[in-house]
């Protein structure tokens, strides 16, 4: 099977397939730079423990019912600690359904 062929990034370099462009790599660690830290945005050890009881009420992914690792926020919150703590608006995820659709979906205008 013949290797994928280089693409353009939006840079206008050219990149093999598979890699990341430099501009997309810094660009990501500008973004982290500036980003609260994870506790900083509610996810601490609070969260962790609630994380933990909402999966084992939870196991399976609710989009394709393999082992639920992740508890997505279905309405992002965006900061809002209403939103975030609302147990209703929380589903049981696998990484791939989350990393994948689920922030798919989020991203759509």
């Amino acid at each position: 099977m013949p290797a994928a062929p280089p693409r353009i990034c939006g840079c206008g370099r050219r990149v093999p397939a598979g890699v990341r462009c430099a501009c997309q790599v810094r660009r990501d660690r500008e973004h982290d730079a500036r980003r609260p830290s994870a506790v900083a945005r509610g996810y601490g050890s609070k969260w962790r423990e609630a994380r933990a009881g909402f999966l084992a009420k939870h196991p399976t992914c609710c989009r394709c019912g393999k082992p639920a690792t992740v508890v997505h926020h279905t309405t992002p919150h965006r900061g809002d600690r209403a939103l975030f703590w609302n147990r209703a608006l929380w589903a049981p995820v696998c990484q791939p359904c989350h990393d994948g659709p689920c922030q798919a979906e989020e991203k759509r205008p």
